[in-house]
């Protein structure tokens, strides 16, 4: 798992939201596969980590392909959150960007305990424009 950087010495504080981007990488995998081709199950458990995360949705699209696999995004007021889902690898791969103050951690949680994830590898990267 890959965390934030502290700042180095001698660089400004960070004080504007759009310099605290942060991309959370989630990998998930699951004990049932089902879950991952449940659009309806899929898109209430994103907008229910959205809630969770205290994320305002702005937008929203899915996609269901011919394996049943699932594409979905959640436009978000803070950037997006994603997720890709791979039924034959009981796999989900879940985006979420953001800035600003925003419970990453609440948002991921809900989507694993949703999902039924049994093995999980997250990574974050720390995003900035400066």
């Amino acid at each position: 798992m890959l965390e934030t950087e502290p700042p180095r010495a001698g660089a400004p504080a960070r004080t504007n939201p759009i310099d605290r981007m942060l991309l959370h990488a989630l990998d998930a995998w699951v004990r049932d596969a089902a879950v991952l081709t449940d659009r309806e199950r899929l898109g209430s458990l994103l907008r229910a980590a959205a809630e969770a995360g205290a994320l305002r949705v702005v937008g929203e699209e899915f996609a269901v392909f011919p394996n049943g696999a699932v594409t979905g995004v959640l436009l978000l007021a803070q950037s997006h959150l994603s997720i890709h889902t791979w039924p034959e690898h009981a796999l989900a791969n879940v985006d979420l960007l953001t800035y600003g103050d925003v419970d990453g951690e609440a948002v991921l949680g809900i989507l694993c305990d949703g999902l039924g994830a049994v093995r999980v590898e997250l990574t974050r990267i720390a995003r900035t424009i400066g």
